[in-house]
């Protein structure tokens, strides 16, 4: 087994099988596209556990990813797949980029999600794009734009229904997917406290990033929290 790629927050490596590849999640984490980051022990099995669960949790639902199984506390085993280098972000609630863009109040409830593409480009500050820059950079086309919208929408409602059961609310969050060998997009990544942005049931209390990246607290302790009533799920 070779190492094929490190990012910000895993390695990827290959397998003996070639449409296999290994995870491992580091314990570093970051923000504002690397500018303010840390190694702290531990995160990487939080993420992993988490992600673990989250997508055996959609696998039940019906819903495919890249995920096979979890191999250890921080590593997985995925399905291969050609990253499509697009965040494909969710916004349920007002938060963050939004509220600095558009002037939306912290907090406002859209009245139906609100879906929003970001072209994954370190150099370019990872920036928003419409549906024909999606087409006009060859990302996707106009079936797989659709293909993508459909199934980020129907990741909301199951995320929803989760985070409900752990009183919580799904705030907005970013996905990634990727075309398996036959062409199909499949979910693919992570979903974790660093992709989500998640408060509490009945409050702003955050159990995701901001945590980190406002320096309100350990981040450690939230996501292990955020675990917690995860693993509490029936």
């Amino acid at each position: 087994m070779s190492l094929l790629y490190e990012g910000k927050a895993k390695r990827i490596f290959t397998t003996e099988q070639d449409d296999v590849l290994r995870v491992e999640y580091k314990d570093e984490v970051t923000a504002g596209n690397g500018a303010k980051k840390d190694h702290l022990e531990g995160k990487g099995r939080l993420n992993n556990l988490i992600t673990s669960k989250i997508f055996q949790y959609l696998k039940e639902q019906g819903l495919e990813s890249h995920f096979i199984e979890q191999l250890s506390d921080t590593e997985q085993l995925v399905k291969k797949v050609e990253i499509i280098p697009l965040e494909v972000v969710v916004r349920n609630i007002a938060a963050g980029s939004i509220t600095k863009r558009l002037g939306f109040d912290k907090g406002h409830e859209f009245e139906q999600p609100l879906v929003e593409f970001f072209y994954k480009n370190d150099d370019l500050n990872d920036p928003l794009i419409t549906d024909d820059h999606v087409k006009l950079l060859n990302l996707a086309n106009d079936d797989e734009i659709a293909t993508l919208k459909e199934a980020a929408l129907g990741i909301n409602e199951h995320l929803k229904a989760l985070m409900a059961k752990m009183d919580l609310r799904i705030v907005d969050y970013k996905i990634e997917f990727g075309r398996t060998e036959d062409g199909k997009i499949i979910l693919a990544d992570e979903i974790s406290p660093d992709t989500c942005r998640i408060w509490a049931l009945d409050s702003d209390e955050n159990f995701d990033k901001d945590v980190y990246r406002e320096d309100r607290g350990s981040i450690l302790d939230v996501y292990q929290a955020f675990l917690t009533k995860l693993e509490d799920v029936e």
